[in-house]
């Protein structure tokens, strides 16, 4: 016969707390003193106790279990950004389960009904624009939901982000100060997706406070990829005139200019500029170094998880603001002389 499993009234006995305490280290580890959290901690790993989460389920009607669904999981940015979350909401007691539609939108309905299968207790989403069908289940199963990197003024107790279109308009307006008027944007794909959208008129903005025109044949959309990237240096030297610069939606696509220009002995800067966005590790590593947009990426995991779980226990909502950004300078930016 297999031994008994341990209990949370061995873990109590063994770490000298009441069973009241040691539940509650286990739940809202924030709640506890830390030298009662660690005893019991201790306690837990010598026993090697794990809760029976299916029945702390059904007495609560909670699992202790946030969803989180990302349109991918290739891009570091938000592997980075998951990373914050996920520690963020263990301090707080929680798990997170992590899905990603892969740039699909019109699938993400399809992956929240897989989740609430499961059963979670909140959702935190990515951007503003989904499907009606992923906002009424979220209503049906009367899930509280966060909307995270988009910033919206209209949904500001709902959003943790930043505004896409400032960080494009100065990163177009840096582009301009530099003496650029040629220019290119590979923008991402624009459909089901409020970012990109925002890109392209934060660049159009910029671009026409100085009388410039954002050509439609130089609005590129590519998926994030480093083959987007490299696919959008194509379609520009495909052209009987090439921009100065390539204004690319993040530091992927970027970087994958910066290999197809390699390969095709364009040089950078001098023959092409290349700049990114979200200053990823790789955009400090790259040649020439990646001008790019830094973006609050482990911000917006921390606030997200303490937002969704103030939401959870219904904690009065406060109205965010956007996060900042800043246009780092490095050397894949050519300066033109006029």
């Amino acid at each position: 016969m297999p031994e008994n499993r341990p209990t949370l009234e061995d873990v109590a006995r063994l770490a000298g707390v009441a069973l009241g305490s040691a539940s509650r280290a286990l739940s809202v580890p924030d709640q506890v003193k830390p030298a009662t959290l660690e005893r019991v901690q201790r306690a837990v790993e010598q026993l090697g106790y794990v809760r029976n989460g299916a029945a702390q389920a059904l007495a609560s009607r909670r699992t202790r279990t946030i969803a989180a669904i990302y349109p991918t999981l290739d891009n570091p940015i938000f592997a980075v950004s998951i990373q914050s979350l996920q520690q963020t909401l263990w301090g707080l007691g929680y798990q997170l389960l992590v899905a990603s539609h892969d740039y699909r939108p019109e699938h993400e309905s399809d992956v929240l009904r897989a989740i609430l299968e499961r059963g979670v207790d909140a959702l935190v989403l990515v951007g503003t624009d989904h499907a009606d069908a992923v906002y009424e289940l979220a209503r049906q199963y009367r899930l509280p939901y966060v909307l995270t990197w988009s910033f919206e003024e209209t949904k500001r107790q709902q959003c943790i982000g930043f505004s896409y279109y400032d960080a494009a308009y100065r990163m177009a307006s840096l582009v301009v100060e530099y003496g650029h008027t040629k220019i290119a944007l590979c923008s991402g794909v624009a459909s089901g997706n409020e970012r990109v959208r925002a890109r392209i008129k934060g660049t159009q903005a910029a671009l026409a406070t100085v009388g410039l025109d954002l050509r439609p044949e130089w609005v590129i959309e590519q998926p994030f990829t480093f083959e987007g990237g490299r696919q959008a240096v194509r379609q520009i030297i495909g052209h009987h005139e090439m921009p100065t610069v390539l204004i690319c939606g993040t530091d992927i696509h970027a970087v994958g200019a910066i290999g197809e220009c390699r390969d095709r002995g364009l040089k950078v800067p001098d023959d092409l500029s290349i700049t990114g966005s979200d200053d990823i590790e790789l955009a400090s590593v790259v040649e020439p170094k990646l001008t790019t947009v830094h973006v609050p990426t482990v911000e917006i995991g921390v606030r997200a998880a303490r937002r969704i779980v103030d939401l959870i226990n219904n904690k009065p909502a406060t109205e965010e603001v956007a996060l900042e950004t800043i246009v780092i300078v490095r050397d894949s930016l050519k300066r033109l002389v006029h």
